[in-house]
């Protein structure tokens, strides 16, 4: 495995893909209202190139762009364009990905500051009165949504009783020129630092919202980093060399000196502003218009002819890929795997279900004991960084929780609805907001962070309980060859019989 370098911007990994021919510039002029986002979403459902809009109609700033779910891989292997962005070979199998990442993850690297005459998102620096927020081509992606959004970026924002930054992912719907409303849902990092330190006090929370940040970090901004872990680290080890950060001109916090667009703030305290609906990762319109936190912007500083990207949330659960699918499977997944070795777990891998962006993972484990795995469930599921995660599927550890045959057949096969499906937490944990199975009562208000009921987690025992054989594994590999050789004599094209696998044993 030969490794090219990491990104060092977003644009240097659009033109890397442009090189590979997987993105499209698309030159005729396209509209930021629901335009954009129908053409993004028809490459995703035919797994077609990443779509550049070099002209967008009706925007303030010029030469200012869009391009529609960067970080979508193939629906065969979501990770394949997160492995470019990385400087990793995009024909990796899904192990050797998972192993890459893991090792740069474990070498985490300082960040450096970098003067703002360098930094490329200081091209163009607007304060105060000079803002106007809807000068940008932000997306209006569905026909139901309740605004315009930014939803693809790194949301930075400093615990007010340490040194520690956390970066994060919160969409963000557009109000006015210097209005925006922010989706906190407490149990999450950056909204308990809001809820529970910066409100109760009555002080506005700084913030930063970086917009189009390099590949590493908008890897990190979804991973399950520790609290107070220091997430500029994680993403230099992420890129294999540190992570450039630049001062904000309203406020003290330092931010990704490549981004392409960084907006600066306060969320106050006491404040609130509509937000959606939204066609969120579930695949539906749903839930109420909510009351969230209230950002008021301070200064936007950007690249000239900026690039704003997006995700077409709502089509990344059971048939297709999207950035936040694509991202989970290789970049949450990689890190919660790191994680659970971390607690002194022996998991062989934890990964998200291909095509569900959070609701369901598959654990790989050796062991199938059943305290075990109980004792695994306990900690998952009062971990925060699973507040999403409804339930999970154990496999054993010569299953590819990444390939959703295998895991299908293993429920099929060794999960017993009497013994092996089993809640956890009855009317105990959480519940999210944004699960489509909620009621509207359910769904609660947003101002307490999660919905007012509560509910229960579950998880799958889908490991073996013991030796079996495989009705293809009896037949001996001579008979099958004889098999395959029979039906091309027959007149069947060879390269569709698959029947003996090449690299099989003899």
């Amino acid at each position: 495995m030969t490794d090219a370098e990491t990104s060092p911007s977003l644009r240097a990994f659009l033109d890397r893909l442009d090189g590979e021919g997987e993105l499209v510039r698309v030159e005729q002029r396209v509209s930021w209202n629901l335009e954009a986002s129908a053409i993004s979403m028809r490459a995703a459902e035919t797994d077609a190139a990443v779509p550049l809009f070099e002209s967008v109609a009706d925007t303030g700033v010029p030469g200012a762009r869009l391009v529609g779910d960067p970080y979508r891989g193939s629906q065969r292997r979501p990770w394949d364009r997160v492995a470019r962005a990385l400087g990793l070979p995009p024909d990796l199998d899904s192990a050797t990905f998972y192993d890459a990442v893991i090792d740069r993850l474990k070498r985490p690297l300082d960040p450096i500051t970098t003067d703002p005459a360098d930094a490329p998102c200081k091209e163009v620096v607007r304060t105060g009165n000079d803002v106007d927020l809807l000068s940008f081509p932000w997306p209006y992606i569905h026909a139901r949504d309740g605004g315009r959004y930014s939803n693809l970026h790194t949301l930075v924002a400093p615990d007010p009783d340490s040194s520690w930054v956390d970066w994060s992912a919160h969409r963000t719907m557009l109000h006015d020129s210097r209005q925006a409303s922010v989706l906190l849902l407490a149990g999450e990092q950056t909204p308990n630092l809001y809820y529970y330190k910066y409100e109760r006090r009555e002080e506005p929370m700084p913030v930063a919202i970086v917009v189009g940040a390099e590949p590493a970090v908008q890897c990190t901004s979804v991973m399950w980093i520790p609290t107070g872990s220091d997430e500029a680290r994680f993403a230099g080890g992420l890129k294999g060399s540190p992570i450039e950060l630049v001062p904000c001109e309203t406020n003290d916090l330092l931010v990704p000196a490549s981004a392409e667009l960084v907006i600066e703030g306060r969320v106050l305290p006491g404040k609130r502003l509509d937000e959606g609906p939204f066609g969120d990762y579930f695949g539906y319109i749903h839930g109420p218009r909510r009351s969230v936190p209230a950002l008021e912007v301070d200064a936007v500083t950007h690249r000239r002819n900026p690039i704003v990207p997006f995700c077409v949330e709502g089509i990344g659960v059971g048939h297709t890929e999207n950035t936040t699918s694509s991202m989970e499977v290789s970049c949450v997944g990689p890190d919660a795997t790191l994680g659970l070795w971390a607690a002194g777990f022996d998991v062989v891998r934890c990964v998200p279900w291909r095509f569900t962006p959070r609701t369901v993972y598959v654990v790989a484990v050796d062991t199938t004991e059943p305290g075990a795995l109980h004792e695994l469930a306990n900690f998952i599921f009062t971990t925060w960084g699973m507040l999403h995660i409804d339930f999970f599927v154990f496999v054993d550890a010569d299953v590819d929780p990444l390939d959703t045959r295998a895991v299908l057949e293993a429920i099929a096969r060794h999960a017993d609805p009497d013994a092996d499906f089993h809640q956890f937490g009855t009317e105990t944990m959480p519940k999210v907001p944004l699960n489509i199975y909620q009621t509207p009562d359910e769904k609660g208000d947003v101002q307490t962070g999660t919905s007012k009921a509560k509910t229960a987690k579950a998880y799958i025992d889908a490991t073996r309980d013991g030796s079996e054989a495989s009705v293809q594994n009896e037949l001996t590999r001579e008979a099958r060859e004889r098999a395959q050789s029979v039906l091309a004599a027959a007149g069947l094209p060879e390269e569709r019989l698959t029947l003996v696998d090449s690299e099989e044993s003899r």
